[in-house]
């Protein structure tokens, strides 16, 4: 026994807790790339969009989040998936909107119908991103087109471009930072047809219930909320959903204190802009890391990266009090994915009920 410490510690021996811990986990050389490609890419979105004082900052910050990050490859394959769907999302949104906009229980019928072919496309997997960069956009492009105030030609232009000039940074980014080896292929999951109905079925109703509810109490100040709702579906089932959801909400927090920290260093410099950007690559980078480190989609590191996204392109200012803006952000996107995990526990339990829809 050791003398120390009361004698309670044997000597040469490690403590439990320290045992079962273990090692913490390094990067390996792919990961490494990665990382540098997501927080390099991010930051280069949010810059040229600041520079050019686009309108809707916050597709030209988390479009390249999502293209390096959710997606770690970069081929033909992918690059007609995400350019595809912003063609297919400007047709749909133009019609629904303008045959529909004084009819909201049509456009609401028509959007679920437009959120069921986009589940049906994730659940089957192949065109996996077609369909959730569908629903992503879908729901955002639809909520805010259906103000008579906005300007639906701005709208769906800053889409594209932001689109285009995502996948510009992703094959920059990729030529850059090349991976070390070539990746494995993903297993492939063979699913019944009974669980595409359930995962297709409970994304649906959910993220339909989620826009319709944005449209009555008129949360067109709750973007990243309205996002959070959407992006835990991509665990398509209720135990994933849960899971990212607490996930998702530690991000959201450590985000919206980073940018608090951001704000406060820079308090009276905000206007130097080069001060700004290489503060936000330093954030971003540490919240990469830790999205490599997950390997779970969108989890806690997306999660702080996409916050970090949307309040340092709207409110990082002396001018505009990004404490408050940080604290109704996460107060809303805490209530709203308790809502949408509590509504998908009961979907889950109903559908599991019927075997056609059994998973």
């Amino acid at each position: 026994m050791s003398a120390k410490g009361g004698g309670l510690i044997k000597a040469g021996r490690r403590l439990p807790w320290r045992a079962a811990r273990g090692p913490a986990r390094t990067l390996d050389g792919n990961e490494l790339q990665q990382c540098l490609r997501v927080a390099c890419g991010a930051t280069l979105g949010f810059v040229v969009s600041q520079l050019m004082n686009w309108n809707y900052g916050v597709f030209f910050t988390v479009f390249p989040m999502f293209l390096l990050g959710i997606i770690p490859v970069l081929n033909g394959h992918v690059v007609r998936q995400f350019l595809g769907n912003v063609l297919v999302n400007c047709v749909e949104v133009s019609l629904v909107v303008g045959l529909t906009q004084h009819m909201p229980l049509v456009m609401l019928g028509f959007a679920f119908g437009l959120f069921y072919t986009r589940f049906r496309l994730m659940a089957r997997g192949p065109f996996f991103l077609f369909g959730a960069n569908g629903v992503l956009t879908l729901s955002i492009l639809l909520h805010f087109a259906s103000y008579p105030e906005v300007d639906l030609s701005d709208l769906l232009t800053s889409n594209v471009v932001a689109s285009v000039l995502a996948v510009a940074i992703a094959g920059l980014m990729h030529v850059v930072f090349p991976d070390v080896e070539p990746r494995q292929p993903p297993p492939k999951s063979s699913k019944t047809a009974s669980r595409i109905r359930h995962e297709t079925l409970i994304g649906t109703i959910t993220v339909t219930l989620s826009f319709a509810v944005f449209q009555v109490f008129d949360l067109r100040d709750s973007l990243s909320a309205q996002m959070s709702t959407v992006l835990i579906l991509f665990a398509m089932g209720y135990p994933g959903a849960r899971l990212s959801a607490k996930k998702r909400a530690v991000g959201t927090l450590l985000g919206c204190n980073l940018a608090v920290l951001g704000q406060l260093l820079l308090y009276t410099q905000s206007q130097h802009f080069v001060l700004v950007a290489l503060l936000y690559g330093i954030f971003l980078l540490l919240f990469s890391r830790a999205h490599v480190l997950e390997r779970a989609g969108s989890g806690i590191g997306f999660g702080g990266m996409s916050t970090l996204g949307i309040l340092f392109g709207q409110s990082l200012s002396p001018h505009q009090d990004l404490v408050y803006s940080a604290l109704y952000r996460f107060s809303s996107m805490c209530v709203a994915m308790a809502v949408t995990v509590v509504v998908m526990a009961l979907l889950d339990r109903l559908l599991n009920a019927w075997e056609p829809t059994r998973a």
